[in-house]
């Protein structure tokens, strides 16, 4: 019997939607023919194929923006003001996966800078790295999926993709917009799986390369089981930090904070969690924060008067009320928020002065939380900001440009954005964690080298 995955609005768990769940028997035959897609060179898709076919999947995406961005907000909350970013993101990665495919280029290597050398002729190409597993995320259910997935299609990799459980509708529906784009479905599976199943494809010796998009604990140990050979790509989370210098805007600074510490109820890897205040300015700047995020609507991700929408499951409200009760009773004061607003809601909190040692301030919480503490100088609020096995995106605001340099010098972090918050990305530029935060480098450009490998020809002439 065909065992299925229902999906459920966030908000009132109401049933909108299900998957069939695919068994090992499907997925084993797929990965087969996706392995003989990738041995049988000469049935390689060209490039120009592939072109027309995510020229054709971005219209298609157009054409329907308005039910992916609603898809988007039904099945993972995120309100429809910020799925139809999400949606629009999408569209342009399809984009820049296209522009991307004319730099896949090799170069020439010099072979007589040496008389070993001489008389030969040497250049490098790239080719497809091979079968591609995709196991990604519920944040982003549209533009996480184009990530992983557009770029196996650009650089010609056969693909199948496991999305979320809690979000598999938008998946299907761009893997269905590919094929009515032209792409023969053999190249791109839909796989939908229980953990067993998933577990077993992703260590499967026929994987040459594993795009993972989730959380640590997951990531690190898929890492560990993978089959030798194969390469993969892990992005996790962190506790993204920011610092306030006193010389920043503080009225233009607020929104920005608001934004990157509340967008999609804080459920972003690198979402505004720990703000490093001057002393004497922490408890102005935190009451700012709390007034503005006291403000937010909270409510289904479908209404179009909703800020912020539920978390993804019940128990992740029981779990991010847990954490800051403990921030309470540690001592830690709640300027807005600290309550649960229902089953699957919980209010955008601000927190003032928690303890350093507590869950709120050491782990990610992955809710609408923002902590802020005060520091004598910017030299202890980096040292906070570094002293945690997570390293991702961190931020400065600040108009003096010798403490926007030490912080850009001293932060251990991939990327350190001066007077904007933590969440910022475009989807061109590199992005990554380091340390438990992640392996490799995403982006459209960069996920698309990893999906190569490059060959040498050495010509003796």
């Amino acid at each position: 019997m065909t065992r299925t995955l229902e999906v459920v609005n966030p908000f009132d768990l109401n049933v909108i939607g299900s998957v069939p769940l695919k068994g090992w028997d499907e997925i084993d035959s797929y990965l087969s023919t996706a392995t003989q897609l990738h041995k049988n060179r000469k049935g390689w898709l060209p490039a120009h194929h592939r072109i027309e076919i995510l020229r054709k999947t971005a219209v298609l995406m157009q054409d329907r923006f308005e039910n992916l961005a609603f898809q988007i907000a039904n099945e993972g909350g995120k309100p429809l003001v910020d799925a139809r970013v999400e949606v629009t993101r999408a569209i342009d990665g399809v984009g820049l996966c296209i522009k991307e495919i004319a730099g896949l280029a090799g170069k020439q290597i010099p072979m007589n800078l040496t008389q070993a050398g001489d008389g030969r002729t040497a250049f490098t190409q790239r080719e497809p790295i091979g079968p591609v597993v995709a196991v990604s995320a519920f944040n982003h259910p549209l533009n996480l999926i184009v990530h992983q997935v557009a770029p196996a299609i650009a650089t010609g990799c056969p693909v199948l993709v496991k999305p979320a459980d809690d979000t598999p509708l938008s998946c299907k529906a761009f893997v269905d917009i590919l094929y009515e784009a032209g792409l023969p479905e053999e190249w791109c599976c839909f796989v939908p799986c229980d953990i067993p199943t998933a577990e077993k494809l992703v260590t499967d010796p026929r994987v040459a390369f594993f795009s993972f998009i989730g959380s640590a604990k997951v990531g690190w140990m898929l890492k560990s089981k993978l089959a030798p050979g194969t390469r993969c790509a892990l992005e996790h989370g962190g506790a993204a930090s920011v610092i306030i210098d006193s010389s920043a805007d503080i009225e233009a600074m607020i929104p920005s904070l608001v934004k990157g510490g509340f967008y999609h109820s804080g459920q972003v890897c690198v979402s505004v969690q720990r703000v490093m205040a001057p002393k004497g300015m922490a408890d102005d700047i935190a009451q700012l924060l709390a007034d503005a995020a006291s403000k937010l609507c909270v409510g289904n991700a479908i209404d179009e008067q909703t800020d912020a929408g539920p978390l993804i499951r019940p128990h992740e409200v029981d779990r991010v009320s847990n954490w800051v009760a403990e921030a309470k009773q540690a001592g830690a004061k709640i300027l807005t928020g600290g309550d649960k607003l229902g089953a699957t809601t919980y209010a955008p909190t601000v927190l003032l002065r928690p303890p350093l040692d507590i869950k709120v301030s050491r782990q990610e919480i992955f809710g609408p939380v923002v902590c802020v503490y005060e520091h004598d100088t910017i030299d202890d609020s980096i040292s906070q900001a570094n002293d945690l096995p997570f390293a991702f995106q961190a931020s400065i605001y600040s108009n003096n440009l010798d403490m926007a340099m030490k912080a850009i010098e001293q932060l251990d972090a991939t990327a350190v954005m001066v007077n904007d918050h933590t969440a910022f990305r475009v989807d061109w530029m590199p992005f990554a964690g380091r340390k438990q935060s992640g392996y490799g480098i995403g982006g459209i450009g960069y996920t698309m080298h990893d999906m190569t490998q490059e060959k040498m020809a050495v010509i003796k002439v």
